[in-house]
């Protein structure tokens, strides 16, 4: 795979860039927002220390690396983060994103995402992998209009809810494998099925 770091992106209504320093009342905004963050592994940060230390930790740290996916999006008409899209350097090359839930039902995060996944494509990423709370079902519509398909269901306990918690796993390869699937969740997982179609559970 190329070397790359958050390449800078462009779409028709965003920028994709790093995060930096100046973004950390953007992130605060970002990540505070309890309604966005309800369905992903971490709290809320509460303060602006708090979204100081995720900006060195999760941002600051990825873009000394050789090779990182980190982006902010932000609406071409100020620049300021409103928005994230990440995939994940590890076998998974999980794909993640949120948006503060202003913005959302724009097809903003679609956009943004479908930029990331070309680029990683492009980068020689073999596929990518995303995975959806089942009690989230549009974060799954994301997926699916980017062209990936459903693979399987399974159950995963979340420390930060103390409660297990059902997850959709969805796949898109980029080469000819199209039987290619990741099945790390599947292995580690006491409870896992595939369903007919989302919503049933195949017996």
């Amino acid at each position: 795979m190329r070397l790359n770091n958050t390449p800078a992106l462009e779409t028709e209504r965003l920028i994709l860039r790093k995060f930096t320093e100046n973004d950390i009342k953007a992130i605060f905004d970002i990540y505070s927002d309890p309604e966005r963050n309800s369905y992903v592994p971490w709290l809320p940060v509460k303060t602006m220390d708090e979204a100081r230390q995720l900006y060195e930790q999760e941002y600051a740290h990825t873009y000394r690396q050789l090779r990182g996916y980190r982006y902010a999006i932000c609406l071409k008409s100020d620049n300021i983060p409103i928005g994230y899209v990440h995939v994940s350097i590890d076998d998974s090359f999980d794909l993640g994103y949120g948006l503060r839930s202003e913005f959302w039902n724009d097809g903003i995060i679609t956009e943004a995402a479908q930029a990331v996944v070309t680029q990683v494509r492009d980068d020689g990423f073999p596929y990518i992998t995303a995975t959806h709370d089942i009690k989230n079902p549009h974060s799954g519509e994301v997926m699916q209009q980017l062209g990936m398909h459903y693979e399987y269901t399974y159950e995963q306990q979340w420390q930060h809810r103390d409660t297990p918690v059902t997850f959709r796993l969805y796949q898109l390869n980029f080469d000819s494998s199209n039987i290619r699937r990741y099945d790390k969740y599947w292995i580690i997982s006491g409870v896992h099925y595939v369903e007919e179609e989302p919503g049933e559970r195949r017996q």
